[in-house]
């Protein structure tokens, strides 16, 4: 049963972070309108243009910005005093604190490492 159930994960992705999932959108629906509103609107560009590819730093993301959310409703702060006039720079500072596990690094290693390995090859063909 367990290997089936790893399988299954393996598959699908992990069924307890589909469960946290659920539970943050449910925090999420929540939210004064307003503050859910832009919450969906930021979720929905950071999807996008975070290209996150872990998704237990997916889900730490996504519960950070619902307690900014959650502190900022509750404190009465004004959405634009949270994220400031722009929206987009809001969101890829946000962004920037959550790129441990962006596809884009590992492109950038693996780049770096095909780099070193022609550079060391060509060193070594012109080494007599």
């Amino acid at each position: 049963m367990a290997e089936k159930r790893k399988w299954f994960e393996w598959l699908t992705g992990s069924l307890e972070q589909k469960k946290r999932y659920k539970q943050q959108q449910a925090r999420v629906k929540q939210l004064p309108a307003g503050y859910q509103q832009a919450q969906e609107a930021i979720e929905r560009y950071l999807m996008h243009r975070g290209g996150i590819s872990d998704g237990e730093e997916l889900l730490q993301m996504l519960d950070d910005l619902t307690e900014l959310m959650e502190r900022a409703a509750a404190d009465g702060t004004a959405i634009n005093d949270v994220i400031g006039e722009d929206p987009v720079d809001f969101a890829d500072e946000f962004l920037a604190n959550y790129t441990d596990s962006q596809w884009i690094n590992k492109e950038k290693d693996r780049l770096k490492r095909s780099v070193d390995d022609a550079t060391r090859r060509q060193d070594a063909e012109d080494t007599p």
